[in-house]
């Protein structure tokens, strides 16, 4: 990245958007709180990420979300509560203690009706529902980079055509124009896929926290 890019400004914009268009609630401050103290990495989306979410999934008239990485629960109240009633947001976390504060939290922010969280490993859980529960309107992935490129075949199988997949993290703060890791190897990998496939629609979304990310934006056309 380039050295005149200042960490400390970026984090003010982001608070400076958060604050006009994402201001805290209880539920989401008791979601952070929640994930704080039980200890799990504070990787969450920021608020102004969580509103894009929000939009996003409100925007697409989503009823069916399906969410890859659910960590305490943060985005998974965002997006849920974008949904109309009898709105469904499955979400997938490989570790049983993050699901069971997540679902504290979701609980905590009324919303357990709409929102199940299923623990195991995310590609397994994801073959299974192939025959009994596509398509989705919409599918957020948020978990572990190396396994991108497949998250992106088992959501294609899962997703109606005209749907949306959105990707956190596909920036990595520049080092997609350089892949020194396995993880941006796979993101690059991720970006170039689906910029080559003729039926997908996308973009990237520049994110800013302490380093810009971005969050792909990707419509299903089949």
């Amino acid at each position: 990245m380039p050295e005149t890019i200042d960490a400390r400004l970026l984090a003010a914009i982001d608070d400076y958007v958060g604050r006009l268009y994402a201001p805290p609630d209880w539920a989401l401050s008791n979601a952070i709180e929640l994930a704080r103290r039980a200890g799990l990495p504070a990787i969450n989306v920021s608020p102004s990420e969580g509103k894009l979410l929000n939009l996003l999934v409100g925007l697409a008239g989503a009823r069916r979300v399906l969410e890859i990485g659910t960590l305490g629960g943060y985005s998974a109240i965002w997006m849920a509560r974008a949904l109309p009633p009898g709105g469904r947001l499955v979400s997938l976390e490989i570790d049983r203690r993050h699901a069971e504060v997540a679902r504290n939290a979701v609980e905590a922010a009324g919303l357990a009706e709409k929102v199940e969280i299923r623990v195991g490993r995310a590609l397994d859980a994801l073959a299974a529902m192939v025959p009994e529960e596509a398509p989705f309107d919409l599918v957020f992935i948020d978990a572990d980079k190396d396994a991108y490129p497949a998250y992106l075949d088992a959501s294609l199988l899962l997703l109606r055509p005209g749907g949306l997949i959105l990707a956190d993290n596909t920036i990595r703060g520049g080092d997609v124009l350089a892949p020194h890791d396995e993880a941006a190897r796979a993101i690059a990998e991720f970006n170039e896929r689906v910029a080559a496939d003729p039926r997908l629609s996308a973009v990237i979304v520049p994110i800013m926290r302490e380093r810009i990310d971005g969050l792909a934006v990707i419509r299903y056309l089949p």
